[in-house]
């Protein structure tokens, strides 16, 4: 791959213009959109956006329901539903991938921990998640630092307060789905929207550490666009 010359400086109106011409076809920018809100489970959004663009997803949206069903289970805090829903569709899914069953098991340990029930999370990590954490070491570590609310008053206030965060429901929801996609080989695990914002990110990072100036996209969620510094 080519960089410019670090004497180089395009203007953000040149930055734009050329971004302008790159001829993007309506419709790609159109599947790439229902690509993301099928993979990710918005079925609402898919329908009213299959309306208005025209553009049809490679599934039956009905089909989504049960993965809806169980990330919005989880992002509730109701693990074990959302494990016992998983089991009912794909029985198989969480005995062939042990480190995604130990993160809804630890799941369920964080919301123990969160409703203040300190016997019965005690006595769930011992029963469920003490003979996994000897197996693996990365297990351990993450047994460990969720163990660990328990040392404070304020879980909140800890230093293992991300554990807590509505992020990290949303980071095994996000597991999960991609996981039951993979099983259920109906599309990539992954939006492809999100992986072009990642390769848009990665070639900025690039062009940062050659020192290179260059009109940067400073915010993904508005695609804000601002001149050579």
């Amino acid at each position: 791959m080519s960089y410019p010359d670090k004497s180089d400086s395009v203007s953000k109106d040149e930055w734009l213009t050329r971004l302008d011409n790159s001829h993007i076809q309506r419709a790609d920018m159109n599947k790439l959109i229902m690509n993301y809100l099928v993979t990710e489970g918005f079925k609402e959004a898919a329908e009213k956006f299959r309306q208005e663009s025209g553009i049809g997803p490679c599934m039956d949206l009905n089909s989504m329901d049960e993965r809806i069903r169980i990330r919005d289970a989880i992002q509730s805090g109701r693990i074990q539903e959302a494990t016992s829903l998983v089991n009912q569709l794909h029985p198989e899914l969480l005995d062939n991938d042990r480190y995604l069953y130990f993160h809804l098991q630890q799941l369920h340990l964080i919301e123990l921990i969160r409703s203040g029930n300190v016997e019965e999370a005690l006595s769930f990590a011992q029963s469920n998640l003490s003979e996994a954490g000897e197996a693996d070491p990365a297990v351990l570590r993450e047994l460990e630092r969720t163990l660990a609310l328990l040392a404070f008053e304020e879980p909140t206030q800890s230093p293992f307060s991300d554990l807590l965060l509505p992020s990290h429901r949303q980071k095994v929801a996000s597991e999960l789905n991609a996981a039951i996609l993979k099983t259920e080989h109906l599309e990539s695990t992954s939006p492809r929207l999100s992986n072009l914002l990642k390769l848009i990110l990665w070639a900025q990072d690039e062009l940062d550490k050659r020192k290179i100036k260059y009109p940067a996209m400073t915010n993904i969620g508005t695609a804000l666009i601002e001149g050579p510094k």
